[in-house]
């Protein structure tokens, strides 16, 4: 008996450390196929370098520069060769990276507030990033490697600072992937010919990635001036060198715009660096076209480009399957989130977005708005931009995403290609003052700056939105607020009750929009007032809704309380 017990003992030994060994094995082997190791930087490898700060929101380095302007914008000069553009990009917006990263893994935590969906969403994306690296351009590595020199260590339990560098280029394709997070919805148009005044191309773009307020505080327009290929501006944040919204020196504009895809099942190149490949190696449509054509990505993507050389715009659509590139007949085009080729007409992702989602229904009105203000200028672009109405002038609410201006742009930019003029937004969103910036006087006189000065062109500046002087403006900053004391209480089912004078109060802060009385139907369906609930999701029927889910998510729970009134009635 004893000696039975004795090998059952040893057995139960043996098993525990076989599957201890698998477990490590396991471990060592998943380390070794998730790692991703940085580029060799060769001959230039001097990392000590250090910003050289004059003054209080200004620092140089070399030839390269950074600075606050006094609308809250940082503006970034930045030469050379590629890990050298990295050390020296980090070494300037050393302190933004680190805000950004906050900004960037506080949201995460915010959506996803388990600790243990965290742990293994980072194990996810680490292996579904596993090859990431093997499909971005090795000048991209360089420049992404040497801005990693500067990330924080506060963050090396998620990986190393290139791997996270790495790694957060394609926030943007997994985010537009993950549709249900309510990233993206951008909307963007090119105009020329007898749509715009002097016959000149003009390209309009909101992009409407929202990763929470904090994210879009340190946006970072940068002036790049590389070893290689044209010169160009973008509007980005730190530590991304790809692009979402940019023009060269050649005059060639580039804009993304996110389609519906499926879930990918692992990483090809980030849509971000296909449309910064452009930007700094193409000057035409074709050459666009050309490039996007070679680059596997893993996301579906419209790439509306305008050309200078051309005077008109494209679209570029891509998919992981195929491409197309989209010409106009008429003098303007149109991107939301829909494809609109041949190609793409009987796609059924596509013909399904274009049934549940807001793209159509945008698109739409932006149609009616270039209908409506042609021909146009600058100015008219803008104010299209900051469109709030829906369709025929109808009222969405404030914050919907069937309207152009969903009050949620990390950015908002106008490009004159013909004249090399930019304008980007200044907080808040696109209602703040547009500043016009000229590439011509950008790369010829402010390289090497060692001290703050204004280089934009002060008398082509785009006053702020009227809206921001009104009383509904106050109203939607109240309901913003409100809304996450709701949603907060909603999410620790907290049961002591609102009252009706902050219900009221919600309701004027924005009553054209659905979300306000789904949000209150929803408050008084978790504490089973019944009637209540249904009279609230009934009311947010009537408002414009801007997708399918949204609503058969609405027409679910007022079947559950019809349900449930029925019963307290038996």
């Amino acid at each position: 008996m004893a000696e039975q017990k004795k090998n059952r003992i040893k057995t139960t030994w043996i098993v525990l450390s076989a599957l201890a060994g698998m477990l490590l094995v396991s471990v060592f082997w998943f380390h070794l196929a998730t790692t991703i190791k940085p580029p060799d930087p060769g001959s230039y490898a001097d990392t000590s370098l250090q910003a050289i700060n004059p003054e209080a929101g200004f620092f140089y380095l070399k030839n390269n520069w950074i600075q606050k302007n006094k609308e809250g914008l940082w503006e970034m000069y930045i030469e050379g060769k590629p890990f050298e553009r990295g050390v020296i990009n980090g070494k300037l917006t050393k302190s933004l990276i680190a805000l950004q990263e906050k900004a960037f893994i506080d949201r995460i935590r915010e959506m996803v507030p388990s600790d243990g969906y965290l742990r293994f969403l980072k194990y996810f994306i680490y292996w579904f990033n596993r090859d990431l690296d093997t499909y971005v351009p090795e000048e991209y590595k360089l420049e992404i490697y040497g801005i990693s020199v500067s990330a924080s260590a506060k963050y090396d339990f998620i990986g190393s600072g290139y791997q996270r560098m790495l790694n957060y280029h394609s926030a943007h394709d997994i985010g537009h992937a993950l549709q249900e997070l309510s990233l993206v919805g951008c909307t963007s148009f090119g105009i020329w010919g007898d749509k715009s005044k002097d016959s000149e191309l003009i390209v309009g773009r909101n992009f409407d990635f929202y990763a929470g307020d904090a994210f879009s505080e340190n946006k970072i327009i940068c002036f790049e001036k590389p070893e290689n290929g044209f010169g160009f501006m973008m509007v980005t944040w730190a530590g991304m060198i790809g692009t979402v919204s940019g023009m060269n020196e050649a005059g060639l504009t580039v804009t993304i715009n996110a389609a519906k895809s499926d879930m990918p099942w692992s990483a090809r190149a980030p849509v971000s660096i296909v449309a910064r490949e452009i930007l700094q190696y193409a000057s035409t449509l074709q050459e666009a076209y050309v490039i996007a054509k070679k680059r596997e990505t893993f996301v579906s993507e419209s790439i509306l480009v305008g050309s200078a050389k051309e005077n008109k715009a494209g679209i570029i659509e891509k998919s992981p399957y195929k491409i197309a590139l989209v010409i106009p007949t008429s003098n303007f085009i149109a991107s939301t989130n829909h494809f609109q080729s041949e190609a793409f007409v009987n796609d059924p992702l596509n013909v399904r977005n274009k049934a549940e989602n807001a793209s159509c229904y945008r698109y739409q009105r932006l149609i009616q708005d270039i209908s409506t203000l042609a021909p146009m200028d600058y100015r008219d672009v803008a104010s299209i931009l900051r469109d709030k109405k829906g369709l025929d002038g109808a009222d969405p609410g404030y914050g919907n995403e069937k309207a152009i201006n969903q009050l949620i742009a990390h950015h908002s930019i106008i490009f004159k290609p013909l004249q090399l003029q930019v304008w980007v937004s200044t907080p808040p969103w696109q209602l703040g003052k547009y500043i016009c910036y000229d590439l011509n006087d950008i790369f010829h006189k402010f390289a090497g700056l060692k001290q703050r000065e204004d280089i934009s062109d002060t008398a082509q500046t785009i006053p702020a939105d009227s809206f921001l002087q009104s009383t509904d403006y106050q109203q939607f900053l109240r309901f913003k607020e409100m809304r996450e004391e709701l949603k907060k209480r909603l999410h620790n089912r907290e049961k002591i009750p609102l009252s009706s004078s902050f219900l009221t109060e919600f309701i004027n802060s924005n009553p054209g929009y659905f979300e306000v009385y789904s949000l209150i139907g929803d408050y008084y369906f978790q504490k089973g007032q019944w009637k209540e609930a249904k009279t609230a999701f009934h009311k947010a029927l009537t408002r414009i809704i801007p997708g399918w889910e949204e609503k058969l998510a609405i027409i679910e729970k007022m079947a559950e309380c019809n349900l449930n009134i029925k019963k307290t009635q038996q």
